[in-house]
């Protein structure tokens, strides 16, 4: 067995965080707590193989807690609900997002979010998408201590989506992912020979409903459901040691008012639930296939439904916007101590103006200073244009 510890200070505070000291024994390596929680027989976290394709890429939707499945669309609306998209205003887009990942601990690790979109007609819309994990540099040292230099894990994921809308009100969506997980980076030691990156495909399903309520003001309510890395298992060894990818189900809410022509507000909520199997009393992971796992997911906790209540994330935000111009954004993110023990608050803010726009979150943990978590900021640019806007008016000479 050979341990990599990160640079600097990364392996003195990261607890139970598996990218803080990471074990390869020639299995997969997948994340458990974020917290540095103590372990007893009640604490299970589910653990997963590419654990970066769940952090949230841009600042608006991480400043809501991570709500995102049923709020209104923007160019990064993809990876939150790829049904969603087909709803935007504009006609062509993109934007970039870059968040410096436990920047309490490091200064070298980042995650990198590019998207785009087009849409095709009133009724079909196009996006692409890219999420680079640069998991900054890691010592490794042989089973003797003997140092074997420094290596780079690198993950990313490759996205193409579809949305397409079937009614006024209702649409679908479809991504396809390519996900690629090397977690030996530029490792070239000699303690490690069986030990290669791990590849997969995988795909996102949503639905997307929204409807203007009637009443004096201008209000309206949408409702969501994506099932979001239905894909085959990782293996970073061979075909006997595979891991399943963080398959998850998430439905959302959102209500928007708008007191006024210059002041709305959105309220949105979400619920998630990894469809993979929940560790047993050992806390060891059952061999299940794919839909064996996922289907199985609702039924298998080992204190039978308390648990499996347990392992529902709730996310809570709200949005307020002036003149669709300036937001400002609360959020707070909540997971179960036995599941992870994740719980923070999220503020942020956005700015808009023509065809740009900007988006800024901060998060805030809520169960111990010394959260990995603390302090994370998240930036994002946004580009979207209207067809109309490259127009150019032509006047009949007769």
């Amino acid at each position: 067995m050979i341990i990599f510890e990160l640079l600097k200070k990364k392996h003195m505070k990261l607890g139970l965080i598996v990218i803080g000291t990471l074990a390869v024994t020639g299995l997969a390596m997948a994340q458990t707590s974020t917290t540095g929680a103590s372990v007893d027989s009640t604490f299970r976290p589910i653990t997963t193989a590419a654990p970066f394709l769940t952090i949230s890429p841009d600042a608006r939707h991480a400043a809501l807690g991570d709500a995102g499945a049923a709020t209104s669309a923007d160019a990064n609306s993809a990876y939150w609900n790829p049904a969603k998209l087909v709803f935007i205003d504009k006609s062509y887009g993109g934007g970039v997002s870059v968040t410096p990942w436990l920047g309490k601990i490091t200064n070298d690790m980042w995650i990198t979010y590019l998207s785009a979109f087009y849409k095709l007609t009133h009724e079909q819309a196009f996006a692409f998408g890219f999420k680079y994990f640069d998991l900054g540099d890691f010592y490794a040292r042989s089973a003797a201590n003997e140092p074997e230099g420094t290596f780079n894990p690198k993950e990313f994921s490759l996205d193409f989506t579809y949305s397409r809308l079937l009614t006024e009100n209702f649409s679908v969506g479809l991504t396809g992912r390519y996900i690629h997980s090397n977690l030996l980076g530029s490792y070239n030691g000699t303690s490690i020979t069986d030990t290669k990156p791990g590849n997969s495909v995988a795909a996102d399903l949503g639905v997307y409903y929204t409807k203007a309520l009637k009443g004096a003001k201008t209000n309206s309510l949408s409702m969501a459901a994506v099932i979001s890395n239905i894909g085959a298992k990782i293996s970073y060894s061979d075909d006997n040691n595979k891991d399943f990818i963080p398959t998850n189900l998430r439905l959302g809410a959102a209500y928007t008012t708008e007191l006024d022509p210059y002041n709305s507000f959105t309220f949105a909520l979400d619920f998630n639930k990894l469809m993979v199997p929940s560790p047993d009393e050992n806390n060891n992971i059952p061999d299940k296939s794919l839909l064996g796992g996922m289907f199985g997911s609702f039924s298998d906790a080992p204190d039978g439904f308390s648990e499996e209540i347990k392992e529902i994330i709730v996310n809570m935000g709200v949005e307020y916007w002036y003149k669709h111009t300036f937001a400002g954004r609360v959020g707070y993110f909540s997971e179960s101590r036995e599941k992870g023990n994740r719980k923070y608050m999220t503020i942020g803010v956005g700015f808009v103006k023509d065809r740009f726009g900007f988006d800024v979150a901060y998060l805030v943990p809520t169960n111990g200073r010394e959260n990995p978590l603390a302090e994370t900021v998240r930036f994002s640019l946004l580009f979207q244009i209207k067809a109309e806007e490259n127009q150019e008016t032509v006047t009949d000479p007769n």
